[in-house]
């Protein structure tokens, strides 16, 4: 039996945790696949932690592991305290912000359960599944940072910034990762890439994106914070 360690960082987001803790205690996995809950609570403002703690109380036999930050940190942060406690043989980021199908993971699993992959990029500019239509310039940022972030890791991803990044769990924990905020995403596809004979996935999702009123934190700021982190984790890592 293999285990998949599902990362949920989660910053006040009481009026979603629930539904996606049972969304993906409840998904259907390949055959020899065992799951591990972690969330990470950096430090809620709301009653983000009493839910999960309702959630653990009223479902005992989930293998949930929840940690707590003091002060709030950063998404980042969260993902290095959970990628820390992680003992699955996979481990893949699920926001608590319903924005992602954990119904997906199957297909993200497929290329590493058949042999040919060690990391799985979850897509939202590939494939035939529904996207929600928001924000122009958002989608144009992305493709763009994508576009820089390729130019120095020679590697042809079509959503660098993607949530859904699945890992063998003993290969990004060998990263020494540093960033503390949104920055993780441009830090760790540097760093992964350069793994020796590493072997890099892409698998088409599906994208329920949600508008800043219903609860989105990502801003212009954290773009402009990619580009910093694109060029400090590669040109200026050699």
């Amino acid at each position: 039996m293999q285990t998949i360690s599902i990362l949920i960082p989660a910053y006040n987001e009481s009026r979603t945790i629930l539904k996606i803790l049972k969304k993906v205690a409840n998904v259907s996995l390949p055959a020899g696949i065992d799951r591990e809950l972690i969330v990470v609570n950096d430090a809620s403002s709301d009653n983000t932690a009493e839910l999960v703690f309702q959630y653990q109380k009223e479902n005992p036999s989930v293998n949930l592991k929840f940690f707590q930050h003091d002060t709030n940190q950063g998404k980042g942060a969260a993902l290095h305290t959970g990628i820390k406690s992680a003992t699955g043989d996979f481990l893949i980021v699920q926001d608590a912000d319903l924005e992602y199908d954990p119904g997906e993971f199957t297909d993200l699993l497929q290329p590493i359960l058949s042999g040919f992959a060690d990391v799985v990029y979850g897509s939202r500019f590939i494939g035939g599944r529904p996207h929600r239509i928001l924000f122009f310039w958002h989608s144009i940022g992305n493709k763009w940072l994508t576009a820089l972030s390729n130019m120095f890791t020679n590697l042809n991803l079509t959503d660098m910034e993607t949530c859904y990044k699945l890992f063998r769990t003993e290969m990004v924990q060998s990263l020494n990762l540093r960033e503390k905020r949104f920055g993780f995403e441009p830090e760790v596809t540097a760093k992964i890439s350069r793994i020796p004979n590493i072997r890099i996935y892409e698998v088409g999702i599906s994208y329920y994106g949600r508008t800043y009123e219903e609860g989105k934190k990502i801003s212009w700021k954290d773009g402009f914070r990619a580009i910093w982190c694109i060029l400090k984790y590669n040109l200026w890592a050699k």
